[in-house]
């Protein structure tokens, strides 16, 4: 298997884990699956949305993954806009005196530099007009 094939692959692979295990905690939190949402603490309900919508997302990308679709990076970035403008959000909901847990903040970073990773192994991995040498 080609190199180029294998990053794809492992890529899907994370990203499909990482899209299957938001799905299920952010659907928990929401439809309170296996009393979930008393064990979360002071949850942010716009947060859980995200994330949950984030997860559907990832799992188009994980298509584009595996299909080698350009429009991977497009996905993941738009993905990630969403992630910074709830983060920016959330900061407003802290400042303003609402309740959270810190661990959100730390989750919340950690998934827009996951975020951030796969948009750019997809970019570079999908865009290859970009390192074509021009024909003279």
């Amino acid at each position: 298997m080609k190199k180029v094939k294998i990053v794809q692959l492992v890529s899907a692979v994370i990203l499909l884990m990482f899209a299957l295990i938001t799905l299920f905690m952010s659907s928990s939190v929401i439809f309170d699956w296996f009393e979930i949402r008393a064990k979360e603490g002071n949850y942010v309900l716009f947060i859980v949305w995200t994330n949950l919508i984030c997860s559907l997302l990832y799992l188009l990308a994980v298509y584009g993954f595996i299909k080698s679709r350009k429009w991977t990076s497009t996905v993941l970035v738009v993905t990630l806009i969403m992630l910074a403008l709830a983060f920016v959000a959330l900061q407003f909901h802290i400042n303003n005196g609402g309740l959270y847990e810190s661990k959100t903040i730390k989750a919340m970073i950690f998934r827009m530099l996951l975020t951030f990773t796969f948009s750019l192994i997809a970019f570079l991995k999908f865009n290859k007009t970009l390192w074509k040498k021009p024909s003279s």
